[in-house]
């Protein structure tokens, strides 16, 4: 292959070049182009119609502002080598590779609580072995085994770059202009001391905004009611069409996705027999979870066909949310209903509503804090530093909880 830089015109950051062949043929593997058939907002374009951006341009996104990291920090003195840059630029290119269709609903469904940062590091030490060792540092960074701490941060911290592609990006295809950070100022402010990630103090008001955009992003965007809505329905969906395949059901469904059907996929199982489960897992996108439900629209389960129609035809759960426990009293209701208006069982009844707790955390200063840098050399967190915001409010975990449901007329 050639060593002409490739370009990509991205609609947030505008010309993107690929730095380099390694991090090139990183993204044409098939794992990175599975990415573009994920959407980054799962089921959000419910609510957002523009948001039908993939999981491969955030990916891509991040890997520009990882790079632009590199190069500023480099500006400022610092030793970056290479080897650590390309290692870097490629833990962010595959952060998310392991994430399923629809976001974190597999999760919840067919991989039985397997969070997507296993699948993620399971794929890359895969591609470490096929590459030949190229991806050590890459993992080894993801890890925070790497001796230069910060590298990890710029991957999983409080300021990576991870969230500053992704709140640009989601506001931007979402139209919520509250997540419309500075991105581009905040890393012309990163610096490091000690190891660590700091900001110059001359950044503290974009850090404010960052913090600000992200708390409205989440109840806005992420946390949306109908978003929420729509996502316990899909989860209840597979959940039904797994129960089902159990009882020896023969359901219409692309092979890896009857594999994770039929399979009891947990954790003992997964390292058990890790490279099948990933063969499967790699072959799955948002494509085989939308051509099963318009064929499941039609099933003779009576709860299956009904929550595949409902999903395919946008009539989605409702969903009350409260600052109190749902009562039981309410929930028997709502299944006493369903009984007597579909016909169906209790247990069957249970697929028709989910009651739950959500909940967001947005700044905890143990977890990995952020250092404002003072022209003196001193470092104070951002919840000494700041005199506009209240960071302890930031730091409270916010709990609402919330009942979503079936509606019969």
């Amino acid at each position: 292959m050639s060593n002409k830089k490739k370009i990509i015109n991205d609609p947030v950051f505008g010309f993107i070049t690929i730095p380099n062949n390694f991090l090139y043929r990183l993204i044409q593997h098939p794992f990175l182009q599975r990415l573009n058939r994920i959407r980054q907002l799962g089921l959000a374009s419910f609510v957002y119609p523009g948001a039908q951006h993939t999981r491969l341009h955030h990916s891509i996104g991040a890997m520009y502002l990882m790079n632009e990291a590199i190069y500023n920090l480099r500006q400022k003195g610092h030793q970056i080598t290479e080897e650590e840059a390309n290692g870097a630029l490629a833990s962010i290119l595959l952060h998310d590779v392991g994430h399923g269709p629809f976001s974190h609903v597999l999760e919840h469904t067919l991989t039985n609580g397997i969070h997507h940062e296993e699948f993620s590091l399971a794929l890359m030490e895969y591609l470490n072995n096929e590459m030949s060792g190229e991806l050590n540092t890459c993992i080894s960074i993801f890890k925070d085994e790497y001796p230069k701490h910060f590298l990890h941060q710029l991957v999983s911290g409080q300021l990576d770059v991870d969230r500053l592609d992704y709140l640009r990006r989601d506001s931007f295809f979402t139209g919520v202009t509250e997540g419309n950070i500075g991105s581009a100022r905040i890393i012309k402010m990163l610096d490091l001391r000690n190891d660590r990630l700091v900001v110059e103090a001359k950044g503290i008001y974009s850090i404010e905004n960052f913090l600000m955009s992200r708390r409205l992003m989440y109840w806005q965007v992420y946390l949306h009611k109908t978003a929420v809505a729509a996502e316990k329905m899909l989860i209840k969906t597979l959940a039904r069409a797994k129960y089902l395949t159990e009882k020896g059901a023969k359901l219409f469904a692309s092979p890896s996705l009857f594999y994770f059907l039929e399979t009891k996929v947990d954790k003992i199982y997964f390292e058990k027999n890790k490279e099948e489960v990933l063969r499967h897992f790699v072959n799955l996108d948002d494509n085989d979870i939308w051509c099963a439900l318009k064929v499941w629209a039609e099933n003779e389960d009576k709860v299956l066909s009904k929550l595949s129609y409902s999903l395919i035809n946008r009539q989605l759960f409702k969903i009350k949310i409260t600052n109190e426990a749902i009562p039981e009293s309410q929930i028997k209701e709502y299944i006493e209903k369903y009984k007597k208006d579909l016909g169906v069982t209790e247990e069957e009844a249970s697929y028709f509503f989910s009651a739950d707790v959500m909940r967001t955390n947005m700044y905890n200063e143990a977890d990995d804090s952020i250092g404002i840098l003072y022209n003196d050399g001193t470092i104070k967190d951002i919840s000494v530093a700041s005199d506009m915001l209240n960071i302890q409010l930031l730091s409270k975990s916010v709990e609402k909880h919330y009942l979503s449901y079936l509606r019969i007329d």
